[in-house]
C-alpha cells in the first residue's frame, strides 16, 4: 500500500489560517503526487461547506463530495500536521488533517482504517508530537 502513503504524502509543522486553507494544503499534497486534480480540491472545500470532515480526537480528514471519483486519477492519501491547530467550527481544533482520495470503493475502507487508528488517543498524540514522517509512517501502518 505503499504507493498509496508515503513520506512524500506527509507535511509536517504546517500553518493555516482557516479550515479551508488546510484542506487546500492537505489536497495540494495529493494534487503535486499525481493522485487527483485540481477539481477535487474544490469538491474537498465543497465537502467541509456541507458537513463538517472533523471526525474528533483533533483529526480531520478532508475528502470529495459523492461523484468526484471522476476527479481521482489514483488512490491516496496525504497527511498534514499542524501543532498549532486548525479552527473547524463548533469548538473543534484539528491538529491533524487526513486527506483521502479512493478510488473504485477504496475510499470507505480508507476512511474506516484511519478512524480505527485515530480512535486510539496515543495514536492521535504520537501523530501530533512527530518530528519526522517516518514516525507518522509508523503510525499509519496503512
Amino acid at each position: 500500500m505503499n504507493d498509496i502513503f508515503s513520506i512524500k504524502n506527509i507535511v509536517l509543522n504546517a500553518n493555516a489560517d482557516d479550515k479551508f486553507a488546510a484542506i487546500v494544503l492537505t489536497g495540494d499534497v495529493l494534487k503535486q503526487n499525481g493522485y487527483i486534480t485540481e477539481r477535487y480540491i474544490e469538491r474537498m472545500k465543497l465537502r467541509e461547506e456541507i458537513v463538517s470532515t472533523y471526525l474528533g480526537n483533533g483529526i480531520a480528514i478532508p475528502h470529495g463530495t459523492d461523484g468526484s471519483d471522476c476527479e481521482i486519477i489514483k488512490t491516496g492519501i496525504s497527511l498534514v500536521q499542524f501543532p498549532n491547530g486548525v479552527d473547524f467550527g463548533d469548538g473543534n481544533t484539528a491538529y491533524i488533517t487526513i486527506g483521502i482520495a479512493g478510488k473504485e470503493g477504496e475510499h470507505m475502507d480508507l476512511l474506516n482504517k484511519i478512524a480505527l487508528i485515530c480512535i486510539e488517543e496515543e495514536n492521535v498524540m504520537a501523530l501530533r508530537n512527530a518530528t519526522s514522517s517516518e514516525q507518522i509512517l509508523q503510525v499509519l501502518n496503512l
